[in-house]
This record gives C-alpha cells, structure tokens and sequence, in this order.
C-alpha cells in the first residue's frame, strides 16, 4: 500500500466521522479512546468592556500556541482550532439582523451536510423543536468563510456552517437558556448528522479542524472590527489516539479543556447510572435531555455536557467546577471560592446533628470471645 492510498483511507475516515458525527470500532481505532491533549488560553476585561481588541488579542494567544495543537500529514488540516466570545449583540445589529433586546434571544453556529435537500431538512427539525418549547427560529444566516487555506481533510470533511438566531414566542417559567438547552438536545436526538456548536444567550464559539493560524483567516467574522466581547477563551486541540474533527474542536459550549481524562468510561457509565435520579424540577422532564452526555465524544465533550447539566440544574458555575465574574469584576481565588459556597448554608450544623460516631452504635447484643470445642496446646 502506498502513500497516496494511506492518505486516501485516511481522509475518508475523517469524512466519515465528521459527516455522521459516528464511527464504529475499527483497526486499531476504538471510539473509547477519544481523549484531547492540549492547549487553551483565557484573555478577558476584568470590567467586562467589550472590544474587538480583546478578540483580536485572544487570537493572537492562540497562534501563539501553534506548538500545543497537532497537523496532518498536510500540515494545513488541524486538529482543530476555537474560539469563545461573548454574544456580538452591535456586530450582529451590523449585519441587519433584527434580533430583540440583548440577552433576550439565542444564537450559535451549527455544523450541517453541505447537501442542500438536508440542509432544508434540518432547519425543518429544528424549527419545530423550538416551537415546542414556546421559542421561534426567525432568522437563519450563512456563516462567511474562506476555506482556500484548508488542507485536503479538512476540506473534504467541512461542514455547512449556518448560524441560526431563536426568541421567544410563548412565555414560560424557564429561563431562556434552559428552553434553549432542551431545545438543543431535541435537535442533536432528532438530527444524529448534525452538531450545535453552541446555542445561548450569553455566549457564541468559532471553531473547526484547523490549525491555530488558521481560526482568524477562515471565519471572516474574526477579521470584524464590528465584533466585540469582553472575553476570549481559545484553545488548541492535539487529539491523542484519535482523528480529528470539526465537531471535536474546542472550546465547547462552557469550557476549553487541557488533559486527559484517564476515568472517562467509568464516569460515563455513572452517569449513566445515575440518569433516572437526577431529576431537575428547573429543567422539567428528563427524557428530553437524557442522555445527558451526548454518545461518541471525546472527554473533553463530555465533561461539557456533565458541567452544562449541572448549571442548567440551577448550581452556580464555581459550585459546578468547585472561577474568574466580569460582573462584579473579581476574581475569586480557590479558598474564596470554597469559603463562599462553604457559608450557603449550615453545613457544620447539619453535620453535628446527623454525624453518627460508630463507638457509640450498640445493638445490645454480647457476642462471645470463646470458640467452641477449641482447645489450645
């Protein structure tokens, strides 16, 4: 087998897992190993003042660790480059999107088949799952990107890139961001081809299998003067034992991750386990976002989605991850954070009251020193 034929097997793996998002055991390949190894960087105005500066700053981190993230044979297909911001609430105005008041609606970008019969087919779902959840997909919009500079994985394996705009239509005793979450997991159930990168109110991700030089150059949008945040989270995958992929580019929806998680399975399957008692009053019925932990991810993906349910559960992000608020403009150190969650309610008291010391358990019954019919020499 030569070179090219390697490359070709190669590339149609990568097709493969990007285009159905699933892939079965084979070779020396095993979904179970999906892991990232990686670098991530956090840029942000302690204030929370947006600017494009903050961006174009966060950016520059991110080319900056070209060394943490890993290349194909071509050395322009990536494992995978993003970038978090904040919602461009002016930026968004700037394109003549008439979206309702700030923090009012739900946006993010969402990876499709580039087949235009799917593509109808898709916005058809999720126009739908939102309608049962009192929500409306009133605008959907084609991301702008160059792809000259993409290696031929990548290339062969990109995605349609839509960026859909959801408001409500019905009120409800939910918050936006929880109708949003639900409305999510609907789509991903219904539409196994297709990825949300993220869907909010208060954030958006720019991501893909690129190398980190190449974030800025594909998404126009990054090259916007217009676009602002107060935050950027960048990150720069090296998939160990794994194939890259559009879907497996970071940061995810809460987090950009560095490490491997050694206990992944085990905690998968915990959770699994634990799915029919981990019920949510705030998130209502469970069947529509079980599983929590969306099938063939990588570890990274994974702890997301276990974080996400977690604060969509009504715990505070500090009290999830047990971090840095551009609201009150601080940021708490790890014993501050502790100390803080610490005080929320009278942990020492209930302690006193229900500790049970085990010297003082006494059944009242006497249970014999002495062995029958043994008799020592």
């Amino acid at each position: 087998m030569d070179f090219a034929e390697i490359q070709r097997i190669i590339i149609y793996t990568i097709k493969m897992v990007n285009h159905t998002f699933q892939i079965e055991r084979q070779g020396l390949y095993d979904p179970a190993y999906e892991r990232d190894a990686c670098g991530v960087g956090l840029l942000l105005n302690i204030q929370g003042k947006k600017s494009h500066k903050t961006i174009d700053d966060g950016l520059k981190i991110l080319e900056n660790m070209i060394h943490r993230g890993a290349e194909g044979a071509d050395t322009a297909t990536g494992d995978g480059a993003g970038i978090m911001i904040q919602i461009p609430h002016e930026f968004i105005l700037s394109q003549g999107i008439s979206v309702p008041e700030n923090g009012s609606y739900g946006t993010g970008l969402v990876f499709m088949p580039k087949e235009e019969k799917r593509i109808a087919e898709i916005l058809d779902t999720i126009e739908q799952a939102t309608e049962v959840e009192g929500l409306s997909l009133f605008t959907v919009r084609d991301v702008p990107t160059d792809d000259s500079m993409l290696g031929a994985g990548a290339l062969d394996a990109e995605p349609a890139i839509k960026q859909i705009f959801i408001s409500e239509t019905a009120k409800s005793k939910l918050l936006l961001d929880i109708r949003l979450y639900r409305t999510r997991r609907r789509i991903e159930k219904a539409c196994t081809d297709t990825y949300i990168v993220s869907l909010s109110s208060k954030n958006m991700i720019y991501k893909g299998m690129l190398p980190s030089a190449q974030l800025r150059h594909y998404f126009l949008d990054l090259q916007n003067p217009a676009l602002t945040s107060g935050i950027s989270l960048v990150h720069s995958r090296f998939s160990t034992n794994t194939f890259p992929s559009w879907m497996l580019a970071q940061p995810f929806r809460l987090l950009g991750h560095n490490g491997e998680i050694n206990t992944i399975r085990g905690n998968r399957l915990w959770s699994s386990a634990r799915e029919s008692i981990s019920q949510s009053p705030i998130l209502g019925d469970e069947e529509t976002i079980n599983p929590f932990i969306q099938p063939k991810m990588s570890d990274s993906a994974s702890l997301d989605n276990m974080l996400e349910f977690f604060t969509m559960s009504g715990m505070s992000l500090p009290h999830a991850l047990a971090m840095v608020d551009t609201q009150t403009g601080k940021i708490y150190r790890d014993n501050e954070v502790k100390e803080s969650l610490a005080n929320q309610f009278p942990y020492g008291e209930w302690l006193r009251k229900n500790r049970i010391h085990l010297e003082a358990i006494a059944s009242g019954r006497k249970v014999a020193k002495s062995i029958d019919e043994y008799f020592s020499k």
